[in-house]
């Protein structure tokens, strides 16, 4: 666990895979500070075989300040994508991806563009299904991407969230054919850790109001290493 940024209000980490965010990344926090009874404010999430940048604050009312940041964001981009009516506003919370992908753009994933979805988490299962109307149950997702780059039979994607839906990016990718590298719970035929990486965040500092934004380089494994610059 790679920690980029620490002060009294939050940390900013490199989540690794296999590590829940939810619990193994406060307790380890709270291990490495030799402070059982730290404060540890989940935000955000992230799911326990992807990697990369998560932010957790460090008293409850920097947890507050961040937590109103990522509704502000989920409303702004229900402006910006016509899910909601309102005044356009500029996210303050901005979650970026990158995965890789199988196959290249085709008619239904184009180079670049939104995804749209109704989404059926079904916890029994520990699945999402992609369904094809809103019922009891069921929440729409949207993201933006962009396919930046093809090597042999797999893509590098950027992507940005307008929701946070559970396993959003693999079920969205893989409804179009197109799974995630490593993801075999979604139909990726290949084996390996889930191609998945939280590289991008942005964030006004809760007790400052400072602009806060970090990146990540290309994780190493054998899925990434074709899109090295």
């Amino acid at each position: 666990m790679n920690i980029l940024y620490e002060d009294a209000a939050l940390v900013v980490l490199d989540k690794p895979a296999g590590l829940s965010s939810e619990e193994g990344v406060p307790a380890a926090l709270r291990q490495l500070w030799g402070q059982p009874d730290a404060f540890v404010g989940v935000v955000h999430r992230l799911d326990t075989g992807v990697s990369g940048l998560m932010v957790f604050a460090r008293t409850p009312g920097a947890a507050a300040a961040l937590s109103r940041q990522i509704t502000q964001s989920q409303n702004a981009y229900a402006v910006q994508d016509g899910r909601a009516e309102g005044k356009p506003e500029v996210p303050q919370f901005i979650k970026q991806y990158r995965a890789v992908i199988a196959g290249g753009p085709d008619e239904a994933l184009p180079a670049e563009g939104t995804l749209r979805d109704w989404l059926f988490k079904d916890s029994r299962k520990g699945r999402v299904f992609p369904v094809s109307r809103p019922r009891r149950g069921v929440r729409e997702a949207v993201l933006e991407y962009r396919i930046v780059k093809t090597a042999g039979e797999m893509s590098l994607a950027e992507i940005t969230l307008h929701t946070g839906r559970t396993h959003q990016i693999r079920v969205q990718f893989a409804s179009r054919k197109h799974p995630l590298a490593g993801d075999g719970k979604y139909g990726s035929r290949v084996k390996g850790s889930i191609a998945l990486q939280s590289c991008g965040l942005q964030f006004l500092h809760p007790e400052t109001g400072k602009p806060m934004a970090f990146t990540l380089p290309l994780p190493e494994g054998a899925f990434w290493k074709p899109f090295e610059e």
